[in-house]
């Protein structure tokens, strides 16, 4: 669908600009590359609608969008500029409003009814991405309806196991023991759950949960790592897909930032050791051939990453 695109582009470009701004360069093309990117965000991303009752990649973007605003938000003094941002921002927090899943939360499809308000299932790291970017947003001062927080950490916490592992979505709720939903399964969105539940105040979620979590990362990467490049979703083991890897790594390093210097120097150089090899020769970084926007989105959470290993 036409709009699935746009939907990946936008939150590629998202992406894209938070890892530009984080990673400063003195690249004469830094600047201008940037300016360009942020103004192809705020033009397209308030026009950004689901694709099709069935595909609501849009949450991605919206979710994406917001961090990035909240980046560019941050860089600035009072500006008209500034207060378009903040403008989009609201605009985009009333988007994840729209898309809301009947369960709280947010789905990127719908296989059930495609209603206006997705009755699709919530998805765990889906609910993780949306609560990070919008805790960014409202410690930038944006105002985040609680009724729409409380929800999707509620949707969170029913998708936990007691191994500290998630399901994948709530619809396998019945089947938790899939290979999907058990540790090796869960390595890539463990990290974003813990650090989503715990941003919105469960106190559950302990620096020793994290290196519960971000020791089996390191130790069993291996799980992860058979599913990098393969090019169809979820065909190697334990359901892994090539687009968990560097999306489980990202959010293991916001993780790591939370922890005391002593952990996050050891855990910060850890995951550094398993990503610096990665580095393709023309200096990108991908885990799963996706139309034009793997080496973009695959480098730009690889430099996220790494620059909380730093």
């Amino acid at each position: 669908m036409p709009g699935s695109h746009r939907a990946f582009r936008l939150a590629v470009t998202a992406l894209s600009i938070s890892a530009l701004i984080e990673n400063k360069s003195e690249d004469e093309k830094y600047l201008s590359t940037l300016q360009k990117a942020e103004s192809y965000l705020l033009e397209n991303l308030p026009d950004l609608r689901r694709a099709s009752p069935m595909a609501i990649y849009n949450v991605w973007a919206h979710s994406y969008g917001l961090q990035a605003l909240a980046r560019m938000h941050e860089s600035l003094k009072a500006s008209e500029k500034k207060k378009r941002i903040e403008e989009v921002m609201d605009q985009q927090v009333e988007m994840l409003q729209r898309y809301e899943s009947v369960d709280g939360g947010w789905g990127y499809y719908d296989f059930n009814l495609q209603t206006k308000q997705p009755s699709g299932s919530s998805i765990s790291f889906v609910n993780a991405t949306g609560l990070v970017a919008l805790k960014e947003a409202q410690n930038r001062g944006v105002k985040i309806p609680k009724k729409l927080t409380d929800r999707a950490t509620a949707a969170i916490r029913r998708q936990r196991l007691p191994d500290h592992s998630f399901l994948y979505g709530e619809y396998l709720k019945y089947r938790p023991r899939r290979g999907i939903n058990r540790p090796a399964g869960s390595l890539g969105r463990s990290h974003a759950c813990n650090f989503a539940l715990q941003l919105w105040g469960d106190k559950t979620i302990t620096d020793e949960v994290h290196k519960i979590c971000l020791d089996r990362l390191i130790k069993r990467n291996g799980w992860l790592d058979m599913g990098r490049k393969r090019p169809v979703p979820h065909e190697s083991w334990a359901a892994v897909a090539g687009y968990f890897f560097y999306y489980g790594h990202l959010y293991a390093s916001f993780c790591v930032e939370t922890l005391d210097d002593k952990d996050r120097s050891f855990y910060g150089q850890a995951l550094a050791a398993i990503l610096v090899p990665l580095q393709e020769k023309d200096g990108s970084w991908w885990d799963f051939p996706f139309y034009d926007y793997h080496q973009q989105y695959g480098t730009a959470m690889a430099l996220l990453s790494l620059k909380r290993c730093l």
